[in-house]
């Protein structure tokens, strides 16, 4: 992906400019900073939820054929959703059905696949609302991974986690870049997982600067 002279932000608001970067295949990339500096308008962004003010946005062909997972922040509202834990997962297939009204046995088959990766399988008739916030976290990095084999962009996956649980879930990202050379793009506030898992780190403060680690 390259971004090219974005300006972030929304209706009058400007939240950042001159944000250029690069994402190579293979990559996790950590975008840091303070509450408000643009974090998650970058990540809307990206993913064409959010036009940016200006600049553009381009994803190679690989990765739009590969599809790109999503985890956003959760609300209280989505929390709370009276569903199954496959029901959930499967929904991150949407893209593959189209306009199908049902799921095929290789989405059945990758719903599967990925609630026993992210050890959740023995979840799965749970209804998703009565879960600990870990095992929701879980859940939706699955649903996230049933949409792509490539790319996932996540914001703050490890928010109001405990540290055990925490340090579980960067354990099961990592594993996810280096063993299944997915492309990691994610949000976080805490300052020490650029160094500890991330090839690269986009800080956003009084101006956009990245590194490599």
């Amino acid at each position: 992906m390259r971004c090219e002279d974005l300006t972030l932000g929304y209706e009058n608001i400007t939240l950042a400019t001159g944000v250029s970067f690069d994402i190579n295949e293979g990559e996790y990339w950590c975008i840091t900073g303070e509450n408000g500096t643009g974090k998650t308008t970058l990540m809307k962004t990206v993913l064409g939820l959010t036009k940016p003010l200006a600049g553009t946005v381009k994803w190679s062909d690989a990765a739009r054929l590969g599809g790109i997972g999503y985890l956003p922040q959760q609300t209280d509202v989505q929390r709370d959703f009276p569903a199954s834990v496959t029901e959930v997962v499967l929904s991150g297939c949407q893209g593959k059905a189209g306009l199908r009204p049902f799921y095929n046995k290789a989405e059945k088959e990758l719903c599967k696949m990925n609630m026993e990766r992210m050890g959740i399988y023995e979840l799965r008739k749970r209804c998703y609302r009565e879960l600990s916030g870990g095992q929701q976290q879980r859940v939706l990095l699955a649903r996230a991974l049933c949409a792509t084999g490539k790319v996932l962009v996540m914001d703050e996956p490890v928010a109001a986690l405990d540290p055990k649980v925490t340090e579980e879930m960067y354990g099961l990202i990592s594993d996810l870049n280096k063993t299944d050379k997915i492309t990691i793009i994610m949000v976080t506030h805490d300052p020490d997982a650029p160094s500890r898992f991330a090839t690269n780190e986009l800080r956003f403060g009084q101006e956009v600067t990245s590194h490599e680690w």
